[in-house]
């Protein structure tokens, strides 16, 4: 996987992934995977990160949220993982990095493109062999988007809803559940998902290049397994000149 993008522009749905360092499970114990959750919620209620699904791996974790324009979410992910790592090292007397040196973020076109994104990171540990359906895993947005906490929610409902043109919880709960099994390229690993700059329409990509300006210059629209996305170039320049 290339080095995490942090090519960001403002007003959109961004997924974003951040993997432990070296790809270590450092996430295998389920306290600390309710740990990150709880930093989550404190992202939303301190911040107002609009949170939309989410899933913690045991080495890797997902967030798909909206940006609101207040920088929300450069400050949620420094609580979130910063919190996160002081406490795992604490208890475990540990020192050294946690998180890989960055976070990746790509945008989603908020069409068919954001519900194959919600189905892509629920199934995230059916691809993996752990479990036979999402709701065996505890910390995921699927559970809580199934049966949403009372307290500490950290689901923004009101917008996923809005996005996903749904009226009522019961009706998103089947409308999730349809997604299950209406995408077959969610049981597969897509790398256009974490790590891409943007997903969706030719029309979408190009907007997203003209906000970027000159750094979207050099970025490519390709189609991976079908789906269009804005990616970094095959053979990016080097910083520096080398002898020949």
């Amino acid at each position: 996987m290339p080095r995490a993008n942090r090519v960001f522009c403002g007003g959109r749905v961004w997924h974003i992934t951040h993997r432990c360092h070296r790809r270590s499970f450092l996430l295998k114990f389920v306290r600390d995977r309710r740990r990150w959750r709880h930093w989550l919620f404190e992202a939303r209620r301190r911040y107002g990160l609009s949170v939309l699904n989410y899933m913690c791996t045991s080495n890797h974790v997902h967030i798909l949220c909206a940006d609101q324009g207040n920088g929300e979410i450069s400050q949620s992910m420094q609580l979130v993982s910063g919190r996160t790592a002081q406490e795992f090292n604490a208890r475990k007397g540990r020192n050294g990095a946690f998180w890989e040196d960055r976070y990746h973020a790509t945008a989603v076109q908020t069409d068919g493109h954001l519900a194959r994104c919600i189905a892509y990171i629920d199934l995230n540990m059916v691809r993996a062999g752990v479990v036979q359906h999402p709701r065996d895993w505890e910390v995921s947005g699927y559970n809580e988007i199934q049966i949403p906490w009372q307290r500490k929610g950290t689901i923004d409902f009101r917008l996923l809803m809005k996005l996903l043109s749904v009226d009522t919880h019961q009706e998103l709960t089947k409308f999730q559940d349809r997604l299950l099994v209406g995408d077959s390229d969610s049981t597969r690993r897509n790398p256009l998902w974490t790590e891409s700059i943007a997903v969706g329409d030719e029309t979408y990509l190009e907007e997203v290049k003209t906000v970027l300006g000159v750094r979207g210059l050099h970025r490519q629209t390709s189609s991976v397994e079908g789906i269009r996305c804005l990616r970094e170039p095959t053979c990016p320049y080097l910083p520096f000149f080398e002898p020949k």
